[in-house]
């Protein structure tokens, strides 16, 4: 039996800087601060973490990569798989000659 996965819940920027922001000035611990705002404690260490490395905490985007960078992977993918296939098709070769000379 399935149970369908409950939506990932998406939340502001502003949201996020201020619960950051109640993290790092209360004397409160960080787990208290989650449970008050209803979101995991990890989930604020996140926030704090992309806040730092990339100067901001990053937008709600989810859901499938756009058209072009999709088409990229995907062109990028293939031929990955064509050069594998050629790897393989000369190793057996080589295998195969090298028998032949013996």
């Amino acid at each position: 039996m399935t149970t369908k996965r409950k939506p990932y819940k998406t939340y502001t920027r502003e949201f996020k800087l201020e619960a950051i922001r109640l993290m790092e000035s209360s004397d409160r611990p960080s787990s208290e601060i989650a449970m008050e705002l209803g979101i995991r404690r990890n989930q604020l260490y996140k926030w704090k973490q992309q806040l730092a490395s990339k100067g901001e905490v990053s937008a709600t985007r989810r859901g499938r990569p756009r058209k072009e960078e999709q088409s990229e992977l995907t062109t990028l993918r293939q031929e990955n798989m064509r050069l594998k296939e050629d790897v393989e098709i000369l190793k057996k070769s080589a295998a195969y000659f090298a028998r032949a000379l013996k």
